[in-house]
């Protein structure tokens, strides 16, 4: 069975950090392309950051810098550690695969809400 299981979402300040991770079972996770995707409230789901399966990155402009995506595949895991966090990056956070044509069944994913 197909799993994807974000977590490490939180209240934070502005300036602060998190570190997100999402476990994923059920699939040949080395040979995915993964992302994160944030979805804020009245808005489309957006792509922010993807590891490729050879470990290549690339973000979204508004997070470059800011944000590292990594992965282990002997433990199946994405994570995303995100510093300088900004009220505009409060959102819910989904793991997934990188490309539209991969999309496994999505997961609950993880609120992360920068305020003070």
């Amino acid at each position: 069975q197909v799993q994807l299981v974000e977590s490490g979402g939180g209240l934070v300040q502005p300036g602060g950090s998190l570190r997100l991770s999402c476990v994923a079972s059920g699939i040949g996770f080395s040979g995915y392309a993964m992302g994160w995707y944030r979805q804020a409230p009245g808005k489309q789901r957006e792509l922010v950051a993807v590891v490729g399966s050879g470990g290549t990155r690339t973000y979204v402009n508004s997070v470059q810098g800011r944000f590292t995506i990594s992965r282990d595949n002997a433990k199946n895991t994405v994570t995303l550690q995100m510093n300088s966090l900004k009220p505009e990056d409060t959102a819910v956070y989904y793991c997934n695969a990188g490309s539209s044509s991969r999309w496994l069944n999505w997961g609950q994913g993880t609120q992360v809400t920068v305020s003070s």
